[in-house]
């Protein structure tokens, strides 16, 4: 009796002293995108430049496709401010059809790429970082084209580095005119509390009034899914504070005085339909009305351009590749 004692106190001591098993709750997905967009997939493999700038370690991420058999015919893709790499897609794909290797950068503070929390933008940098990732390409030679905010930074790189240019295209690009002459100043804190207030539906209705025409298609969806998982993502403030940095650079530095610099071969393509202008919501009245009319600042900027040429995309809007792929080829492609 005594030993059958021993043993059961022997085997309660042995089982009180193994580690008891808990059960942990599995984490719960991460609503909505990162900073980085490290959930969401893009259209092509993206690589990731590295580099120290502003005192800090920063990467620049891009997408590099090329027709099977290579190609000696480069262009290179500056996006948007709405927008990133992503939404070149469609675009890329007639290129590489025409025997081009396309190159679609994320800019700092956009996309996949770093958007540090301190940071001093401008066009300038925006356009030496693009450069230093291309020399690290060994791309000396491609047509650079830009579109909307990407417009205006690519007009910014071919009056610093002319010799890489071979020709330019600016797609309804911003700074046709100088905002800060038609419309009051908003500070970064400012821009900062309205970016804090914004939401996908106000995107989604800016972009169906002055983008648009007040025409959305359903294909227009999927171009708002990255600024949506934002919205919804952990990262939602900090990405307020760069879009409001990244205005401020743009309306207080514009190119719309340089236009008469550009040294290279030019292409301007507008949609008569677009009406997009920083700082038209809040301008005086008077104002509003003179403020993003493409076509009128279209033929004011193309005088002043040497080498220029003007496509007139009529009914269309702001992103025309977007809006009418078969119109926008059609008048676009027989300058390339």
């Amino acid at each position: 009796m005594r030993k059958i004692l021993l043993l059961s106190l022997f085997v309660l001591s042995a089982c009180a002293s193994q580690p008891q098993k808990t059960e942990t709750a599995a984490p719960e997905p991460m609503k909505g995108f990162d900073a980085e967009l490290t959930q969401f997939n893009y259209p092509f493999p993206v690589s990731f430049y590295s580099f120290r700038a502003q005192n800090q370690d920063l990467k620049m991420a891009y997408m590099d496709v090329a027709p099977d058999k290579g190609s000696d015919k480069v262009i290179v893709l500056f996006h948007g401010k709405n927008f990133s790499g992503y939404y070149f897609e469609d675009m890329a794909k007639v290129l590489v059809g025409k025997g081009y290797r396309v190159i679609m950068i994320d800019q700092i503070g956009f996309g996949k790429s770093t958007k540090p929390e301190m940071f001093q933008y401008s066009l300038h940098a925006l356009a030496s970082y693009s450069k230093m990732l291309l020399d690290n390409l060994k791309l000396t030679k491609f047509q650079l084209l830009g579109h909307s905010m990407g417009g205006m930074l690519a007009a910014r790189y071919a009056l610093m580095y002319p010799e890489n240019i071979t020709k330019l295209f600016m797609i309804d690009p911003l700074g046709l005119e100088d905002w800060k002459t038609l419309t009051t100043y908003k500070s970064v804190d400012q821009l900062y509390t309205q970016e804090l207030a914004g939401s996908i539906e106000k995107v989604k209705n800016y972009q169906l009034e002055y983008y648009y025409d007040g025409k959305w298609k359903p294909d227009y969806d999927k171009y708002l899914v990255p600024a949506k998982g934002w919205f919804e993502g952990p990262d939602a403030a900090r990405l307020a504070w760069t879009s409001a940095l990244t205005s401020e650079a743009i309306f207080t530095q514009p190119v719309y005085y340089e236009f008469k610099n550009l040294k290279v071969p030019t292409v301007l393509v507008i949609g008569t339909k677009d009406k997009t202008a920083i700082g038209k919501a809040w301008a005086p009245e008077e104002n509003k009305k003179k403020m993003g009319n493409y076509p009128k600042m279209a033929k004011d900027v193309i005088s002043k351009i040497p080498k220029a040429k003007l496509i007139s995309l009529e009914g269309m809007g702001h992103t025309p590749f977007i809006e009418n792929p078969e119109k926008f080829w059609k008048a676009f492609a027989p300058h390339l």
